[in-house]
């Protein structure tokens, strides 16, 4: 017993030494760094003051100045694509005159005035009156002034009317249709550049012809349409009603009768050639009249 208990001291007492040996070394070294730590802080200079590279007060200033929008030039806006207001404006007007060669010559000088044209003229003759019938175009800037023209001194007016007719509608609904066709064209002409095949290429080209066909009927309806628009159209009838003479307004009571009776003996001359002119039906009556005999004479009575 005396051996074992021994060993077991001896056992405990290096490792109790072992332990405060460890103890020593762990703490020893946190002691001093503690210590070298506080040193630092006592010790250690006081951190430099952060210094900024400030560059010239003109430089920053002109580089950090705000920008004035009042003075800088105003950015134009992108563009968008409008159409301007589209107005046909028409109209019609007679005027009854005192003499239609003058009347032609003040229409000729107040078409000169509003730099208008005559597009159609129609001259009328009749044992009543005298009728001069014109399709006038005048920019649409001038087709009022023109107009207060026709109405002012000319002559008597008989009726006018004035229409106006707004197509933008239908011209921006042209002009986009137009502008897709334009893209889908110069599609299909970069696949028929591409194609491989004949029957590809075929169909392609008949792609493009259709295209290309439906594109001029648009560009043309626009261009008419801008025509009427800048173009104001007037139609304008001079009237004079003529003044019968003495010799044929007194017409007597004796004369109208040898009228009628003339008029009489020429109808019945145009009946009775009328009836002759039938001659060939009238050969039928008599062989029409022998069967229907023959045949009542045949029935049992």
């Amino acid at each position: 017993m005396r051996k074992l208990f021994l060993p077991l001291c001896m056992l405990l007492l290096m490792s109790a030494c072992k332990k405060s040996e460890l103890d020593v070394a762990n703490s020893s070294p946190a002691a001093d760094k503690s210590i070298d730590i506080v040193k630092y802080k006592e010790e250690a200079p006081p951190p430099p003051q952060e210094v900024h590279q400030m560059a010239p007060a003109s430089s920053v200033s002109e580089k950090l100045e705000p920008v004035n929008t009042s003075e800088q030039p105003s950015v134009a806006p992108k563009k968008i694509d409008t159409i301007a207001k589209k107005v046909i404006k028409n109209g019609n007007m007679k005027l009854q005159v005192g003499d239609i060669k003058k009347a032609q010559s003040q229409v000729a000088d107040i078409l000169k005035k509003n730099n208008a044209y005559i597009q159609t003229e129609q001259f009328q003759n009749t044992d009543v009156d005298d009728n001069l019938d014109l399709v006038i175009r005048v920019p649409h800037k001038n087709f009022d002034a023109l107009i207060n023209s026709f109405s002012d001194g000319m002559g008597s007016v008989l009726s006018k009317n004035i229409s106006s007719d707004d197509v933008t509608e239908e011209y921006t609904d042209v002009s986009i249709k137009l502008a897709n066709k334009r893209i889908y064209l110069e599609k299909y002409r970069d696949m028929l550049r591409s194609a491989s095949t004949t029957k590809d290429m075929i169909e392609i080209q008949e792609k493009i012809r259709e295209l290309e066909d439906e594109i001029d009927v648009a560009e043309g309806r626009l261009r008419f349409i801008d025509d009427r628009v800048n173009y104001s159209t007037l139609n304008l009838s001079l009237y004079k009603e003529k003044v019968r003479s003495s010799a044929t307004s007194k017409i007597g009571f004796g004369s109208r009768f040898g009228d009628s009776v003339t008029e009489g003996w020429n109808s019945f001359v145009s009946f009775l050639l009328g009836i002759i002119s039938f001659w060939p039906f009238l050969l039928l009556i008599p062989i029409i009249i022998y069967l229907w005999r023959k045949w009542k004479a045949g029935r049992p009575k």
